[in-house]
This record gives C-alpha cells, structure tokens and sequence, in this order.
C-alpha cells in the first residue's frame, strides 16, 4: 500500500514537504504525531490524526505515538484565543495513561520491524536546563522565523506569553531529539500544525543538513475535519464526543455518527473507516437509493463503536436503540440482563421507589400519577385520560384499563417497569437501593 496515494483518494492529504513520498518509497520510514494531554481521554477530533499513524503502519511504516508530558505543561497557542490553564504533574499523568489505552486500541505494538511505540516527551526534557536548551535549541531558529508562523501571527493581535511563544521551539526540539534517538523521518498532524512541526525540521535542518542545506526530515499534514455547513466537527449538544465510555456513553457515541448528515457521510467514511474505496463506494451507493435508512451512517457507526467499545458494546448499542426507538417486545425486554439495564436505559428519566410503594398500588393509574410522585403523569386524570387514548404502554405492551392491577405486569429481573407514554420512556426501578433511569 503507498501511504501517499492511499491519504490521497481518501481526501486526508492536506500539505507535505517535497520529498516525503519519495523518503517514503525508498524505506521502511519512522514518523510520529505527538498528542497533547490535556484530558484524560482523546476525543473524536483527533480521530484523523489517529487514522493518520493507522494508515502509515498498515503501509508498512512504523508509527509513533508521542504523548506531550512536557509540551501538556505549556499548552499549544495554535489557533486559541487565550493562554491554556496549566496542568499539574499528577493530572497530566493520569491523562498520559488514559491515552495511551485508548490509543493501543487503533496501533499495533507487536507487529515487529514495525510495531509502533509510544514515548512522552517529559522523558527527555526533564534532565535538560534552561541553558542547555538555549544552545541546543534556541540559538537556531531567530525571532523573525517563529513571529512568521500563522500560529503565533493571530495571538499578537491579543497578547501571547514568552512560555506559549516557546511552544513551537519545544516541539521543534521533540523532532530533533526523535531525529537523533529514534530514527523519526517524519512528522505528521493536523493542518493547524504545520507551523510547529516545519520549525521540527528546520531545527534538524540547520543541526544536521549538510552544505546544500539538505531535508534529511519531513512533514506532513492532513485536513481538519469540519461539517458541510462549515461547523466544527466533533461536538455535541453536550460538548465533545470523547473516546471513553465513562465521558461518552458507547450508546451517545453510535447515536452521534447515526445523526451526521448525509452530505458529510461520504468524506467521514474515507477519514474515519478503514473500509476500501470499493466498499465505501458501494455503500453510498446503496444509500442514495434508500436514503431513509441511513446506510452510511449505520456503517460507520457500527464500526467505531465496536472498534472503541467493543463487540459486547456496540451490541448492546443495538438493543437499547431497539427498546427505545424500534419494535421492541416484551421478550425483548426480558432478555436484558440486570447488569445491562444501566446501559441500556441511560440518559432515560427515573424514578426510584420502594418496594413497600409498589406493593401498596391498586392499580396502574396510582403507580402512575401518585407512587412515581407524579413525575409520569401529574395527575390521575391525565393517566386516565391517556390510557383511554391508548397511549400507555408498561414493558411494550398497551395498556387497556385505568383500574388494570400491578398484577397484570411481571417486573423485569423482578425490580424494572418500562412507562412508555407515547414515544417517550420511563424506567421504575423498584426495590432498595432504589434508582431508575428513563429517556423524555
């Protein structure tokens, strides 16, 4: 597989130096992308850059993966309106570790020659002082070259520190050292990098080029990923889209690709999947002829959600899309384990009683209006009124009398009663300790 060529058809080739495809013909190459720990988890936004180190060891190059431990202490000026906040030594562990999982969910580390590896820039910068690090680095690159790159150009305007305005030198210094230690040919990120990572090889470049000024190191970008209309990819409603399912629900993640628009899909499918032109061509093929069922989005999504989450995951993603939204039946119901209705019914409105609560219903409208605390119905009226109006429903099935006994409906793992009050959902939970979850 040619790297270049593949990044190409793929639409992730943004800018490179020359040279870099013909480096990259001539040898197994070492390139890397550094990842600032900032969080404890890497988000959707950095999924490309991730596809990025994917693509390049599938090529048969050996990718690293460098966590910013040093850098992370600074913060990145690239396009940000104001300084970051700094992290302490202890939080910026604890993010280093949650991403160095995450990340060995996409890259092979036994795969030999090529296996790829992971290093934290604190590793080296610890032992280096503020001298030293003048003479090895700052004395190579002036003033002008670092005010030149656009990174820096657009904070001016509003005020950049000298800690911030030393971030690209820093970075430039990471290559070199991988440069000299690793045998790193390459750099690659997003397009908003290219400043930082060019000021990497021109520090190698004036340490190392020979007379000529020869590039003996290269860069490569891709495109950041924005939606058709312009907007910023990889925010929801309720902020970023992260890759731990403790941050973003497995169920949020396969419902936020289920929601992208069907002008984005085609481009999202090439970034993200690793699925071949052939494949991805013939799924927006089958979509365009039945648009209404979402073909590339259900591909895409089922396939980042197994590949982040897990199998067991993205299946449970299926069934809880099922109860809430599809033709779920009350064997449906019935074959959720206890352990999974957490899962499944999460981010759906609750209601936690007793089971002394539960016993002491006469009928379904009580437990609906009064035990719940009205938080189902207001009133006895209105659940009369809307059983009436067949628009109840207790663990998928209708219910036909404002006077039907508690009795007529066996609780699921005998402590969970599913409301459905028109396409709306309400889980009780009863028994101590008490909780329920539900969805409006």
């Amino acid at each position: 597989m040619d790297f270049i060529e593949e990044l190409r058809w793929r639409g992730m080739l943004h800018d490179m130096m020359p040279g870099t495809h013909e480096q990259l013909q001539k040898e197994m190459t070492c390139g890397y992308i550094g990842f600032d720990p900032t969080a404890p988890s890497l988000h959707i936004g950095n999924l490309a850059t991730i596809m990025l180190l994917v693509h390049f060891q599938r090529a048969g190059h050996k990718p690293i993966a460098l966590v910013g431990g040093a850098t992370g202490m600074i913060g990145d000026p690239s396009f940000k309106a104001s300084e970051r906040s700094f992290l302490d030594e202890e939080t910026l562990r604890i993010n280093q570790e949650g991403i160095r999982r995450q990340l060995e969910q996409f890259l092979d580390f036994d795969s030999g020659d090529n296996s790829a590896e992971m290093v934290n820039n604190y590793d080296w910068f610890k032992d280096i002082g503020f001298l030293q690090f003048l003479r090895d680095a700052g004395k190579f690159l002036s003033v002008n070259y670092m005010m030149s790159k656009d990174s820096v150009k657009k904070r001016l305007e509003t005020g950049i520190s000298f800690t911030e305005f030393s971030y690209q030198l820093l970075q430039g210094y990471d290559f070199y050292h991988l440069y000299k230690n690793k045998n790193v040919r390459l750099q690659m990120g997003g397009s908003d990098q290219w400043g930082n990572i060019t000021t990497g090889t021109e520090i190698i470049r004036r340490k190392e080029g020979d007379e000529e000024g020869y590039f003996k190191a290269y860069a490569l970008t891709t495109p950041l990923v924005t939606k058709s209309d312009g907007s910023k990819f990889g925010k929801s409603e309720g902020g970023n889209i992260w890759l731990d399912p403790e941050k973003t629900s497995p169920y949020q993640f396969y419902q936020f690709w289920l929601n992208q628009s069907d002008d984005d899909m085609p481009r999202y499918l090439r970034v993200f999947s690793l699925k071949g032109r052939a494949e991805i061509e013939a799924l927006e093929t089958s979509h365009a002829a039945e648009p209404h069922l979402r073909i590339m989005q259900k591909a895409l999504a089922s396939e980042l959600t197994t590949r982040i989450h897990s199998e067991k995951a993205y299946n449970l993603v299926l069934k809880a899309s099922e109860v809430l939204f599809g033709k779920a039946t009350l064997e449906t119901l019935q074959s959720i384990a206890e352990d999974e209705f957490d899962t499944i019914f999460e981010g759906v409105p609750q209601t936690e009683i007793t089971r002394a609560e539960w016993d002491g219903c006469t009928n379904i409208t009580d437990l609906l209006s009064t035990v719940t605390r009205s938080e189902v119905y207001p009133s006895k009226g209105e659940a009369r009124r809307a059983i009436q109006q067949n628009a109840v429903s207790v663990n998928k099935v209708k219910v036909t009398s404002a006077e039907q006994a508690l009795s007529d409906f066996s609780l699921l793992q005998n402590r969970f009663l599913l409301i459905s009050k028109g396409k709306k959902n309400h889980l009780i939970k009863v028994g101590e300790p008490v909780q329920a979850n539900y969805e409006v």
